[in-house]
């Protein structure tokens, strides 16, 4: 009943708090199973099978606890682990068969229990270091001391003292099933592989080698009396050894798949002439770095100000994030925001702007260190291509200042908030003054009368003319037709071309006053003269 009710928690667990992967609770769920099968088996007479259910049992802990410390888990390195639980494995066996078991001081216990409960130990303390403190995986830890105490109690003193340990075994962990932590113990978290050495390599070969040795010795001495203990430190080790390598031909291969899609990306982006080719490559990029089925949307914003404000981490006194997460409901999924800002280059786009994705947790985790590289090569062709830009720029108004230099005609070039990038040297002479004033204004030179109606005709948009006057340093004022063209789409100009004619020089005003028409886009200093004159009149 205890065995059924601990299998039930479990299931009862999974469905109500949703761990990011089922199967290692699914698995330990099974072997609590198999154990109840087995105290059936062992009280209606059928040890035999009751033993085969027992060891069913010891495989599927060993595969749940696989399950828990995969790649992708809570623990991020499980390489030194295995090859530590290989060896003692084969160090338990040596001093199972050849001090243990020769002395007969333990009677009838199972050899091949106690090493699967001491490895049992071994691993859920090892989980229980990685997460910290956490209620679910002290829970663990207590049910395989459980089980510990009983394999080696139950064999020297039989009754309800030496089952007490696998009843602790079934409460313990149908509790940590139950408890909110155990969803932690499957989030994802980014590996950290560790490089690969000789002497652990030494350590997994001399592993392996243990039980066949051990095996080969006992045959030689005539009498192979710790087969089933031989049988399951042998199977242990080999399983031990076989998630190493798929380990390691995972990570090779996640490796290998991130190196192809980042330098295709690479390519893709040294090659990129605008921020919509730069856009297509970064998607392309991810195609390849993750499944279609993890990503619920991609969103490439070249402008923080389209990047919720909750999604901007406070500023600290640290180096600025490459990355950071937001949360989300549905606890399998979560955003990740990879800013697109790398200092100094940051002066080019002041904007800012980040890739944003939401998908999967443990799949952005996996990738998460790929996509903060792509996010910065992606940085690096916006900062190359606003430079470009920019210098384009430069050498355009240079190019401008070269040809215009003498000529009668002014031009000024306008930013798209309307600030002076290039006068030529006709507009100082007409104002009187030496230079401009710094980050200066169009409006800024124009008679306050005049202001709203020159801020009215370049908000919006197209090309037009407009009639103002200009504010010379001695306080007089300049009557000027200003006719501008619309280019801030323009690549390399991306801002307003203005172009200036004093008209008190031509009869173009005389002709206007005459006539009476349009007076409204004259400047205000006319249309009040034009008034008084028609009402003398």
């Amino acid at each position: 009943m205890l065995g059924v009710g601990s299998a039930a928690a479990i299931l009862y667990g999974v469905r109500r708090h949703r761990p990011a992967r089922t199967a290692p609770w699914l698995l330990l769920a099974g072997a609590i199973g198999a154990s109840a099968a087995g105290d059936v088996l062992t009280a209606v007479g059928r040890p035999g099978v009751a033993g085969a259910c027992f060891y069913a049992m010891c495989v599927l802990v060993a595969c749940g606890l696989l399950q828990l410390t995969r790649i992708g888990a809570i623990l991020v390195d499980r390489a030194r682990l295995i090859d530590l639980l290989a060896l003692a494995c084969s160090v338990l066996l040596v001093v199972w068969v050849f001090a243990v078991g020769d002395a007969s001081r333990l009677g009838d216990v199972a050899g091949s229990y106690v090493i699967g409960a001491l490895l049992l130990l071994a691993v859920v303390v090892r989980l229980r270091a990685a997460v910290g403190r956490n209620l679910s995986a002290t829970l663990l830890v207590v049910g395989a001391v459980g089980v510990l105490v009983s394999d080696i109690v139950q064999p020297l003193w039989p009754g309800r003292a030496g089952e007490t340990g696998f009843v602790v075994l079934y409460l313990a962990w149908g509790a940590a099933a139950l408890h909110p932590s155990m969803a932690r113990l499957t989030e994802p978290a980014t590996p950290r592989p560790s490089p690969w050495r000789g002497r652990w390599a030494a350590l997994l070969g001399v592993s392996v080698a243990t039980p066949p040795v051990v095996l080969l010795v006992e045959a030689v001495d005539g009498t192979v009396g710790d087969g089933v203990v031989i049988a399951v430190a042998g199977a242990i080790t080999l399983l031990l050894t076989i998630t190493r390598l798929t380990d390691s031909v995972t990570l090779n291969r996640q490796a290998l798949t991130r190196e192809r899609a980042l330098r295709q990306a690479s390519a893709a982006l040294v090659a990129a002439a605008d921020t919509a080719a730069v856009d297509e490559a970064v998607r392309a990029a991810i195609a390849e770095l993750m499944p279609p089925d993890a990503v619920r949307g991609t969103d490439f914003a070249l402008d923080d100000r389209r990047i919720a404000r909750e999604a901007v981490p406070g500023a600290g006194a640290g180096p600025p994030h490459r990355s950071w997460w937001i949360e989300e409901a549905d606890h399998d999924y979560a955003t990740l925001v990879c800013p697109l800002r790398l200092e100094p280059l940051a002066v080019a786009r002041p904007g800012g702007g980040a890739l944003i994705l939401e998908g999967r947790r443990d799949t952005l985790t996996a990738t998460r260190d790929s996509l903060e590289v792509l996010a910065g090569q992606a940085a690096l062709a916006l900062d190359r291509i606003a430079l470009v830009e920019a210098v384009g720029r430069r050498d355009s108004d240079l190019y401008l200042r070269a040809v215009i230099r003498n000529s009668a005609d002014i031009m000024v070039v306008l930013d798209e908030d309307q600030r002076i990038r290039y006068a030529s040297p006709s507009l100082r002479a007409l104002l009187g003054a030496e230079d401009l004033p710094p980050l200066a204004a169009l409006d800024d030179l124009v008679h306050p009368d005049d202001r709203h109606q020159l801020r009215r005709a370049l908000g919006g948009s197209g090309d037009g003319v407009v009639f103002c006057s200009l504010v010379r340093a001695d306080g007089s004022q300049v009557l000027i037709e200003a006719t501008y063209r619309d280019l801030r789409e323009d690549r390399l100009v991306q801002g307003f071309v203005v172009t200036i004619r004093h008209l008190t020089q031509g009869h173009e005003l005389k002709a206007r006053l005459r006539h009476g028409d349009h007076l409204d886009d004259l400047p205000a200093r006319v249309n009040r003269r034009s008034s008084r004159h028609k009402f003398r009149y």
